[in-house]
C-alpha cells in the first residue's frame, strides 16, 4: 500500500501525531526513517508507549527505510515520519519519491532563523533541502494537524 503521508517533524510521535494524524489518516503503520532514533533504544521505548493500540511502529535506518517505502511499504495505510528536512533530502537520493511531504514542526534550535507558520523554523540548509525536493517534483505543504489550512512552503520562503 503506498505511504498515506510523509511527515518532517523533529518530534517525530507525539501529541498531533496520535490524535490528529493517525485516525485522520487511518493508519495501520508508522515508519520513523532516522538513523539516529534506530540507534537510540531509550527514544524507541518512549515511541512504542506512545504509539496507539493497533498500529505498527518500524524505526528504521535511512537505507533500510527507503528500501522499505521504495517496495511498496506494507498493506496497511503508513504514516512516514522523519525528524527533518535533511533526512527527507536523503531519502529523495535513495529513490523515494513522495508526490508531497508534510512539514509539521522544526522547531527552533541555533542557526534556525527563519519562521515561518506556528512552529516551523528553517536555517539556509533547510531551505537549500527544500529548493531540492520542490526541484524534484515534490510538494511541500506546511501544516501541524489535519484541520490547519495548509500553506505552501516554497511560497513561504521565496
Amino acid at each position: 500500500m503506498p505511504v498515506s503521508l510523509f511527515r518532517v517533524d523533529d518530534r517525530l510521535i507525539h501529541g498531533q501525531v496520535v490524535e490528529s494524524w493517525v485516525p485522520h489518516l487511518g493508519v495501520g503503520e508508522i515508519v520513523v526513517a532516522s538513523d539516529e532514533i534506530e540507534g537510540d533504544e531509550t527514544r524507541q521505548l518512549l515511541m512504542r508507549f506512545a504509539v496507539p493500540e493497533g498500529v505498527d511502529l518500524k524505526i528504521m535506518r535511512l537505507d533500510a527505510a527507503a528500501a522499505y517505502i521504495r517496495a511498496g511499504a506494507s498493506d496497511r495505510s503508513t504514516l512516514v515520519l522523519i525528524p527533518g528536512i535533511r533526512e527527507m533530502a536523503a531519502l529523495l537520493d535513495r529513490g523515494v519519491r513522495p508526490a508531497s511531504v508534510n512539514i509539521g514542526g522544526m522547531h527552533y534550535s541555533a542557526g534556525r532563523n527563519m519562521s515561518i507558520g506556528k512552529a516551523i523554523f528553517l536555517s539556509d540548509e533547510d531551505c537549500a533541502d527544500l529548493k531540492k525536493l520542490a526541484a524534484a517534483g515534490i510538494k511541500l505543504e506546511g501544516r501541524g494537524v489535519p484541520s490547519d489550512k495548509p500553506f505552501d512552503l516554497m511560497e513561504a520562503i521565496a
